[in-house]
């Protein structure tokens, strides 16, 4: 089967019909649609230059205006017609207002390109889908202080090769993803710069011979500037590789939390709860309870970074200016913004949902000597040099390590043995809460540090 080539925009050139299969291949309806928001107020922004400018009368515009509300109607309540025929949102809204209001649809199309038309409405789309990005990733940065103020003084190991190093809060270990996704946020505020820039009028490639005025149309859509190269404004999509490269970091981030929520939550180590809502249990073993959702996040993250790579190859030969290939760039970006917010919106909602197992965290404490590295700071205070203290405690740890005890556990005469700087003071060194209140810096785990860092988080927030 194929169609006729009397029903393409651009069939005039054409003698031979587009085949079915072609017709299947080269459309892109099926996914750009989600855009026809952006689609119509760019579209409106464009007639109302051209009216402004004489290019189009006065009534054309009324009429255009009030076509384009009877289309954006239809398809809020569902009664739109969307046609494979017509290939793209932009030719199936065009083709619908026409049908609306005769020849003022026709005229719309002055003075710009589908080349422009596109480039403007995707960075419509992404501007407003980074907006959308920053309230989630407040909403799930607030969470995570909420989680950190609760359990700011509650102590825990910290780790580094997934061995016990040093005690930490739990709260202050939360704020350290706070930072994380705070860099985030900073990155797609920055790509938003970037995404503000109109294309519109740059046409198929060269500009147009009809006297537009582009400033105007970026100010009716709130661009901050435009795009000063009329090749380069409708070859461009480094804004939409760089918005997913900002989406693969905070992608990562997420994979990250997922793995220590996932290592937390096994019962071999038993730090957390995570609420049932978020878990699934086994079709076949009745006690399980598995995080399935940090797992999935933690998979997906796989699926941002495969978007990132496609956008990158989709790019990396194009000669300039518009080709085919850039049709490919909209299912990787809307599969990355759809990945995005679900998994900020849910991860904001389950940070809630976290039950701290304070009393197997202090029981971790308790291996892997925590308290090491006190000792040793505590022999340099009383004049060691902090080489033959590290040494000192090193041999310590070996003695505690063969009687099966904790460093607090030796004697006052089996510490001397080691230094004879070794006083009474020491073991209130020694413990938990005297290494975390001694790292009373900012940035520090000291408790109070860890409130006043709350405090700044909410600041920033």
């Amino acid at each position: 089967m194929t169609s006729s080539p009397a029903q393409y925009t651009w069939a005039g050139r054409f003698s031979e019909p587009v085949s079915d299969l072609v017709k299947r291949y080269t459309a892109s309806v099926d996914f750009d649609r989600r855009m026809w928001q952006q689609d119509i107020r760019g579209s409106l922004a464009h007639a109302r230059m051209l009216a402004r400018q004489g290019i189009l009368s006065a009534g054309d515009l009324i009429d255009i205006e009030r076509g384009m509300e009877t289309v954006a109607r239809e398809i809020e309540t569902g009664q739109f017609e969307w046609s494979l025929d017509l290939e793209d949102v932009h030719l199936n809204i065009e083709k619908r207002l026409t049908a609306l209001v005769g020849d003022a649809g026709k005229r719309l199309h002055t003075g710009r390109s589908r080349n422009d038309q596109v480039a403007t409405d995707i960075r419509l789309y992404l501007r407003d889908a980074i907006d959308d990005i920053q309230v989630l990733l407040k909403q799930f940065r607030s969470a995570l202080v909420d989680l950190a103020e609760k359990e700011a003084a509650t102590p825990m190991p910290g780790f580094t090769h997934l061995q016990v190093a040093q005690p930490v809060t739990f709260g202050h270990h939360m704020l350290a993803y706070f930072e994380m996704f705070g860099r985030d946020g900073e990155r797609f505020a920055d790509c938003r710069k970037r995404v503000n820039r109109l294309p519109l009028g740059a046409a198929a490639l060269a500009g147009t011979t009809y006297p537009i005025d582009r400033e105007f149309v970026a100010a009716e859509l709130g661009f901050e500037g435009v795009c000063e190269n009329s090749l380069d404004a409708v070859s461009d999509r480094d804004f939409a590789i760089e918005f997913t490269s900002a989406c693969a970091l905070l992608m990562m981030h997420i994979s990250r939390l997922s793995e220590e929520l996932v290592m937390w939550m096994s019962p071999r180590v038993g730090f957390i709860q995570i609420a049932d809502r978020f878990c699934t249990g086994s079709s076949i073993m009745p006690q399980k309870k598995n995080p399935d959702v940090p797992e999935l996040a933690r998979g997906k993250t796989g699926r941002v970074y495969g978007q990132l790579m496609s956008l990158l190859t989709l790019m990396k030969s194009q000669p300039l200016a518009y080709n085919k290939d850039n049709q490919e760039d909209k299912e990787p970006l809307f599969d990355a913004v759809n990945t995005i917010t679900d998994t900020l919106r849910i991860f904001a909602d389950m940070a809630g949902g976290i039950t701290v197992r304070a009393e197997n965290m202090q029981a971790a404490l308790t291996q892997g000597f925590a308290t090491a590295t006190d000792l040793a700071d505590y022999l340099v205070k009383k004049g060691l040099p902090f080489r033959d203290a590290h040494e000192a405690v090193g041999h310590a740890v070996k003695a505690a390590e063969a009687r099966g005890v904790d460093l607090p556990q030796l004697t006052l005469d089996e510490l001397r043995a080691f230094c004879p700087q070794v006083e009474n003071d020491v073991f209130a060194v020694l413990t938990v809460a005297g290494s975390l209140a001694s790292r009373n810096h900012i940035g520090g785990t000291a408790p109070d540090q860890v409130r006043a860092a709350i405090a700044r988080a909410r600041g920033r927030l």
